[in-house]
């Protein structure tokens, strides 16, 4: 699909796009050239002049066109979407053919050169996410190319979240195409079954991205007395109780995931007396923990994004340090810590910073083990280093 909408960028502005970044923002914009709606295609020029790219315009967003493609002979439109779609499909193939996980991210946005598409897929099921006004324009072509391109006849939308809000996008969530889908679908991901709420589960109902690291974290449970903060639905509790934890104690805040952990425990036949679930605040359990002199040989920490965006890294660094302090100060020795952000605006190397911060407070001596990533489903492309948001670390705590 072809424009005459012409964007000009203000001058040394066009570095970003030259390097490929998929990100225009709007103050890197000096004019426009004709009318464009809300998701239409449109030319990125320099100030000078020169073609640049190809992409889709958000009139409301900061980001205000994201990129698709750096040919003027490959404009946006049906042959594009088709390609990028089966270049995403291709490369999850062996994901898709082993037989111990039926659930994995089928499209990772930016990544896949997709900018704003989410698709997961869970067993008969493909939730899908359109996160921006491109996608959303495009998005009875998407669906068309996804029941193409394969397998699966039931496509579930969650397009909700702060992304859209931004946008100026309404939330929408519901069916749009096949069968509605239970009120949780069973899905297995490394030889552990989970029911996943497709509805109002957290995400698209899973954190598919943390696949590797539950493996990581079964490793280092045997014979430990392991706390999982925000352990939602138990997606790590019950991969430390497969790794042979002797016992568990899962804190989350909300009742409904606590419930559907339940569920889970019982999915698996674990016996519910080696679990112990607790309904409240995180910081304030482990602050009772330490009041208590209650200790553990392993704990995780899962947290929710502590900063949506740069202007809230000072304050999430202070939350990360805290909670990496508490949790420290709670092992016993030759302990184990499994600790996470995924704030994109907090840096791996700021990460290690903070707890390491923590660990001079606590008074601990600690080891990295291993640095921790998003699973392979969820690929960073190399031109776009945000990509990268899931960062953890697993610590010898001596």
């Amino acid at each position: 699909m072809t424009t005459t909408a012409r964007v000009f960028l203000k001058a040394g502005k066009d570095k970003s796009v030259l390097r490929f970044h998929p990100w225009v923002f709007a103050s890197a914009i000096a004019w426009i050239e004709g009318e464009v709606e809300p998701g239409g295609a449109v030319e990125v020029f320099s100030r000078n002049g020169e073609w640049l790219a190809w992409g889709l315009y958000s009139p409301q967003s900061q980001i205000r066109i994201r990129l698709w493609s750096w040919k003027r002979e490959e404009p946006i439109g049906r042959e594009l979407l088709r390609k990028r779609i089966h270049q995403a499909v291709f490369w999850r193939d062996a994901f898709m053919r082993t037989t111990d996980t039926n659930c994995l991210r089928l499209i990772h946005a930016e990544s896949d050169n997709l900018p704003g598409l989410i698709v997961d897929c869970y067993d008969r099921y493909l939730v899908i996410q359109l996160l921006h006004w491109g996608v959303e324009r495009y998005q009875n072509l998407i669906i068309q190319e996804l029941l193409e391109q394969t397998t699966f006849e039931n496509i579930y939308e969650r397009s909700d979240g702060e992304i859209r809000k931004l946008e100026g996008l309404d939330e929408r969530i519901g069916i749009r195409t096949g069968t509605e889908p239970p009120e949780t679908v069973e899905v297995i991901e490394n030889g552990i079954r989970y029911e996943v709420d497709l509805r109002k589960g957290h995400k698209t109902g899973f954190y598919l991205d943390q696949k590797m690291n539950r493996l990581r974290v079964m490793r280092y449970a045997k014979d430990r007395e392991v706390l999982d903060c925000f352990s939602y639905t138990g997606g790590m509790a019950l991969a430390a109780l497969f790794g042979g934890a002797q016992r568990i104690t899962c804190i989350d805040e909300s009742i409904e995931a606590l419930e559907l952990l339940k569920k889970n425990l019982a999915l698996n036949q674990i016996a519910r007396e080696k679990v112990e679930l607790q309904c409240g605040d995180v910081f304030q359990k482990l602050r009772e923990f330490r009041d208590r002199g209650k200790f553990f040989d392993m704990i995780i920490l899962d947290p929710p994004k502590f900063a949506p965006t740069a202007a809230h890294v000072s304050r999430a660094s202070r939350g990360y340090k805290d909670i990496n302090l508490l949790a420290m100060k709670l092992l016993r020795e030759n302990g184990i810590l499994v600790t996470f952000s995924c704030s994109g605006g907090v840096s791996l190397e700021l990460f290690q910073k903070i707890v390491f911060g923590a660990a001079l407070d606590a008074r601990r001596s600690v080891k990295i083990l291993e640095v921790l990533h998003q699973a392979p489903d969820h690929p960073v492309g190399i031109h776009f280093p945000e990509g990268a948001y899931l960062k953890g670390f697993i610590l010898a705590v001596d």
